[in-house]
């Protein structure tokens, strides 16, 4: 994720967003249809013996008012599932610092191996969690595992579940050993099962993108209305129909080029969240909260990640 200061410096921020993946995109489909337009151009002003049929404008004009109103659509949308996302993994980091104070003063003062344990495995939760939305969960970035927990995570297809439950299973050991009240397990309890709800809802996200007829419908009018807007423009502005056309292509191409970035936001794409970085503060903030020395001994931005 490009993280930036905002109202902070116009000019640098505009350099900065052409280091966006999304942008390149963007400018290789207006420097296409650049081309094109002036292939159109071409017969049209320097050939007389070729004459090529324009199309009102006024027709254009009404395809690009409707086009307008689809793709202030179809980025609301995409907005809204970035935020969503972005909104769970803020509950997830209230809901993992809760949860760590919780234990830590229900837990005895001399219990070491507890408070190792919880620190350990709500930050592997948190590690799994963000590699689970992506391609499938790392089990080499989990801290503290075992040979033997190394051997059984490779084997399941849902490790932040199963880690959860692990949680769950060792409060309730607590509870069972009159370690914990049973009103200390109440509390505990709606942390816990918080995990997985937060989970589940990043996963609707993920698994359930925009339909795909209406997604490639849009790109289909977009393609469209590149191809037959020089007609109509060419007789009236003449070689600034190229200009016009690359102007016109950089805003819709661009509008749905960023609604297809961020759509699904637990990837490695510049817009996407940072999901890497919030679960490496959670593991330093769980175990500052347990009062043992962090295995995270520093931030490490995610591949791709500029800070600027």
């Amino acid at each position: 994720m490009i993280v930036y200061k905002s109202n902070k410096n116009f000019f640098g921020d505009i350099r900065h967003l052409f280091t966006s993946w999304t942008l390149r995109k963007v400018m290789n489909g207006v420097l296409l249809s650049g081309v094109y337009t002036a292939i159109i151009c071409i017969p049209a002003l320097q050939i007389d013996a070729i004459e090529i049929e324009s199309l009102d404008i006024v027709v254009f004009s009404f395809l690009g008012f409707v086009l307008g109103i689809l793709l202030v659509f179809r980025t609301n949308t995409a907005y809204d599932r970035w935020w969503e996302g972005r909104k769970q993994w803020g509950a997830l980091v209230n809901h993992c610092r809760n949860l760590a104070i919780q234990l830590n003063v229900v837990i005895p003062s001399d219990d070491r191996e507890s408070r190792n344990y919880f620190a350990r495995q709500i930050s592997n939760f948190c590690f799994a969690f963000k590699e689970h939305l992506r391609h499938g969960t790392k089990i080499e970035e989990l801290i503290g595992l075992s040979e033997n927990e190394v051997q059984k995570y490779q084997s399941l297809s849902h490790v932040p579940a199963h880690i959860s439950m692990e949680i769950q299973q060792r409060v309730q050991d607590m509870y069972k050993s009159d370690v914990i009240t049973g009103f200390d397990s109440r509390n505990i309890k709606p942390h816990t099962q918080a995990l997985l709800d937060i989970l589940g809802a990043c996963e609707r996200i993920k698994k359930t993108p925009i339909p795909f007829s209406y997604a490639v419908f849009i790109k289909i009018f977009i393609l469209a209305y590149a191809f037959l807007l020089p007609f109509s423009l060419v007789d009236i502005f003449g070689w600034g129909t190229v200009l016009i056309n690359m102007a016109v292509m950089f805003a819709f191409l661009g509008m749905e080029l960023m609604a297809d970035e961020i759509e699904e936001p637990f990837g490695l794409d510049c817009n996407d969240l940072p999901t890497g970085t919030i679960a490496t503060n959670i593991s330093q903030n769980i175990f500052e909260i347990f009062g043992i020395k962090s295995a995270v001994s520093s931030e490490k931005p995610e591949l791709y990640q500029k800070i600027f």
